[in-house]
């Protein structure tokens, strides 16, 4: 199984390190922990499921998956720092 997941593994890396900066966007906008925390698990239980049931399916795409999960994660790194660029600058007084 682990040489199945390495053409995955920077997905699964960056993809983790995402789900923390969106975690952090939700507290900071002050939702629910608790709720965010069950969501949360809620996510990654179904991602969990759906790469252990489509891994081998989806090994032949795996160039064009790792491209466009990099898209998305970068994609939704750069709108979690333009939307936390207002903060910033409030906290500095510019």
């Amino acid at each position: 199984m682990q040489s199945e997941l390495k053409p995955f593994i920077t997905l699964i890396v960056f993809g983790n390190i995402e789900n923390l900066i969106l975690a952090a966007q939700g507290v900071g906008a002050g939702v629910n922990p608790v709720g965010l925390a069950i969501l949360s698990f809620i996510a990654v239980f179904c991602w969990l499921l759906i790469g252990t049931l489509g891994t081998k399916v989806a090994i032949k795409y795996a160039r064009h998956i790792n491209f466009i999960g990099g898209l998305a994660i970068f994609i939704l790194g750069i709108q979690a720092m333009l939307g936390s660029l207002p903060g910033i600058l409030h906290y500095f007084h510019i």
